[in-house]
């Protein structure tokens, strides 16, 4: 029951609802990327899926990465899987041509790490941070950096990682101890420890490129006083620099990704962007990451659902309601209402991921200024979301999925266990998903009143006729951005408090949109709209009443205007 990429599902989305090859035409750099040149790389990438990554899913759980003595040896067949990709070109399928990349649309990749990520997870982890890395370098890295550095990342011949946490600093990176002290040749020595860091030794590849936030000698305190440094584990002259593995974390899930404890000991490295100024380069990469962390999240609920719908179409128990003998399991009311729910949350959550990937080229290549401000305001309202609201729902819905086995699922032997506890991490990577619900509602939202999130409804509602019910809700979350802006104002913990069920209202209602596109291009989708409308979207308005308690007694308390 291995993973199977399915391009029939995928291409009906990209192609039949998103008209994704027209879309893209539009922009110069893509004149030439048509239907089937687009179909040909994806049905090329599913093969090497399924035959190469899918197989690995359970060695890379159970035999797991090996910490001997500062070194990481992967599970078996890790290593050769990994030459075969990026020598195949996958890693370089949206870098551009002069850097060693093959200049494809960013939508390509995207569906690319969805496979990935729903045929193994724990491997995909290594090459995962790559496309970030390289856009960090490309746009922040000193000319030298980039010759040296650039094309082997580009490339995927080099993995990178990204290199923020330590003991005391997690989502507050304000906190960050690690130094660096500048030498008389230009470049720095870096010193400090950083933990959580995915894939900081292994033999994949012959180099690891870290990216590393550390401090200047005359930095301010708190993230302004940020700088980003490159430190590879060999230097250019073949020495090992001074990067230690001190031990990989024993964890819940994702047993084939190495989570190592790095020590930086006199660690040579080299200023990447400008001094104090490393968080604007770093979040090149984790903005990129946030996108495929949410398409991860997809991606796990399909590799969940792929095993729960082949079980039910095996499993025979009981008589389903008015048959005359057992039943296959996928004829009870119960098990049906599972699975037609996560294919709705699917099927909704790679229409918004392939759309905001596809925004991300219209950011990058589309010669009209107006388009561009159009596609950041989607990449930047939706993207928390994906990131937010889809890994919540790949934990929760894989775990929907592992009811269907019943007992079954809670053995090893049918694999559902594993992707559950792969699926938790996703959910607190790359930015938690309380820092992304404050992130939408008081960095996105609140500053503009809502006027942001206004128009983006409003782009949607120009797309198609919409049902009444998806209107209204648009209606309401305007007025409630309004009111939260200007409670926020006399009582600033406010949004804090009610930011994730913002979110998931704002989620629920651009599913609610995507549903809609869906079923009026694809006849068959009638049990996941259904699925959608009767037992997802009622939890908008649990939403919306949590959220007006919150506003209706700030709102009682509010000083008077003389008082004010």
């Amino acid at each position: 029951m291995d993973y199977q990429p399915r391009l029939d599902e995928i291409g009906r989305l990209l192609f039949g609802v998103l008209d994704a090859p027209q879309q893209l035409q539009a922009l110069p750099a893509f004149a030439e990327v048509d239907a089937a040149l687009m179909q040909q790389v994806l049905e090329e990438a599913g093969k090497f899926v399924a035959s190469e990554i899918a197989p690995l899913q359970r060695v890379g759980d159970e035999v797991g990465a090996r910490f001997e003595a500062g070194q990481v040896t992967m599970p078996p067949g890790f290593r050769a899987a990994y030459q075969a990709f990026w020598q195949a070109g996958w890693p370089a399928l949206a870098n551009a041509p002069e850097d060693g990349g093959q200049g494809l649309p960013a939508v390509l990749e995207a569906v690319l790490y969805e496979m990935l990520s729903a045929a193994n997870h724990g491997w995909t982890m290594a090459p995962g941070l790559l496309h970030g890395a390289y856009e960090c370098l490309r746009h922040h890295g000193s000319e030298e950096l980039k010759a040296r550095y650039l094309q082997k990342i580009a490339t995927g011949e080099w993995l990178a990682t990204m290199c923020l946490t330590e003991p005391q600093a997690g989502s507050d990176l304000g906190l960050v101890r690690t130094k660096a002290l500048p030498q008389a040749d230009g470049s720095y020595r870096v010193s400090g420890g950083k933990i959580f860091i995915s894939g900081g030794e292994h033999d994949l590849s012959d180099n690891i490129v870290h990216f590393v936030l550390a401090r200047l000698p005359d930095a301010p305190p708190g993230p302004k006083g940020l700088s980003l440094f490159l430190a590879p584990k060999l230097l250019p002259d073949g020495r090992r620099n001074g990067v230690f593995c001190e031990r990989i974390e024993e964890k819940m899930g994702l047993h084939g990704s190495p989570t190592c404890v790095l020590r930086f000991e006199d660690t040579m490295g080299w200023l990447v962007g400008e001094p104090h100024r490393g968080l604007n380069a770093m979040f090149v990469m984790m903005n990129a990451a946030r996108l495929h962390v949410g398409l991860q999240g997809i991606a796990l609920l399909e590799a969940a659902w792929q095993k729960a719908s082949a079980y039910a179409a095996e499993r025979r128990q009981m008589r389903a309601p008015g048959a005359s003998e057992t039943s296959l399991i996928q004829a009870h009311p119960a098990i049906q209402r599972i699975l037609s729910t996560q294919r709705a949350w699917v099927d909704g959550g790679r229409l918004l991921a392939y759309r905001t990937a596809i925004e991300l080229d219209v950011i990058k290549h589309h010669p009209d200024a107006t388009r561009r401000e159009a596609a950041q305001r989607w990449c930047s309202l939706v993207t928390p979301v994906l990131k937010a609201a889809w890994t919540r729902q790949g934990f929760l819905g894989a775990s929907e999925c592992l009811q269907v086995f019943g007992g079954h699922g809670y053995v090893r032997e049918w694999g559902i266990e594993q992707i559950v506890r792969d699926a938790r991490i996703t959910m607190i990577y790359e930015g938690t998903n309380e820092i992304q619900a404050i992130d939408l509602l008081l960095r996105k939202v609140l500053p503009d009143g809502g006027a942001a999130l206004g128009t983006l409804f409003d782009e949607l509602a120009a797309d198609g006729p919409l049902p009444a019910g998806l209107t209204q809700r648009f209606a309401q979350l305007r007025q409630l951005a309004a009111r939260l802006a200007l409670a926020a104002s006399y009582r600033n913990d406010l949004p804090y408090w009610v930011a994730d069920d913002f979110l998931q209202a704002v989620a629920l209602t651009l599913l609610e949109w995507a549903g809609t596109r869906i079923a009026a291009e694809t006849p068959h989708w009638q049990a996941p709209a259904r699925a959608l409308h009767t037992w997802v979207l009622p939890a908008f308005a649990l939403h919306l009443q949590i959220i007006e308690q919150q506003l209706a007694e700030t709102e009682t308390a509010a000083p008077t205007p003389a008082a004010a």
